[in-house]
């Protein structure tokens, strides 16, 4: 998948010069920085608390065996965000991939989450993948209107799907977008060459 894109590269936020490329096991220390900075609503739609060391040292043995890959968003040396591409090829839906893209609090809004988004997607679409899913909690509006803007609808609301450490419930959202429907759309305009 590391060749599927000309990563690192650096792009012009509203935040300024932040580059992406993809996660290495040496950022395992600033990647556990980073998420413990995070509130622990933030990371509620993920299936685990990666702020927790033995978490996050399970996420780095993946992102090793190459079955994890993960962008991070780094500016003036420090990760300010992530986004992880989850495919099982061995599963019933090897055609459908999820993306879990997590951005720090002062840099939201200001294009980072939306440049993220973009990468991960472009790098599936390439990979073929015909299906992608995205889930948040319903209350992440800017991260549903990233995802809207990128032509994922919301598929399902799964009502009190996740607790937080105080035991207070949420609900998740899940959106989708179906690449091939939107390729096969395209196709029959002659329009995938500019997609």
């Amino acid at each position: 998948m590391k060749g599927t894109r000309q990563l690192p590269r650096t792009f012009e936020t509203d935040a300024g010069a932040v580059e992406v490329r993809f996660m290495a096991p040496s950022d395992e220390p600033a990647l556990l920085e980073f998420a413990r900075s995070l509130p622990v609503h933030d990371m509620l739609f993920l299936p685990r608390d990666i702020a927790q060391p033995k978490v996050l040292a399970a996420w780095v043995r993946e992102v090793e065996r190459g079955t994890l890959p993960t962008l991070l968003a780094v500016k003036d040396g420090r990760v300010v965000g992530c986004g992880s591409m989850v495919r099982d090829p061995q599963s019933w839906s090897p055609h459908v991939a999820e993306v879990r893209v997590v951005i720090a609090p002062e840099l939201r809004g200001k294009g980072v989450g939306r440049t993220m988004s973009q990468e991960c997607f472009a790098i599936l679409v390439a990979e073929g993948v015909e299906k992608i899913i995205a889930q948040m909690t319903l209350d992440q509006q800017g991260a549903i209107a990233v995802f809207e803007s990128l032509g994922f609808r919301s598929e399902a609301l799964l009502r009190d799907h996740v607790q937080d450490r105080d035991g207070k419930k949420h609900d998740i959202v899940i959106l989708s977008h179906d690449v091939a429907k939107v390729m096969a759309r395209m196709g029959a305009y002659g329009l995938t060459q500019a997609f």
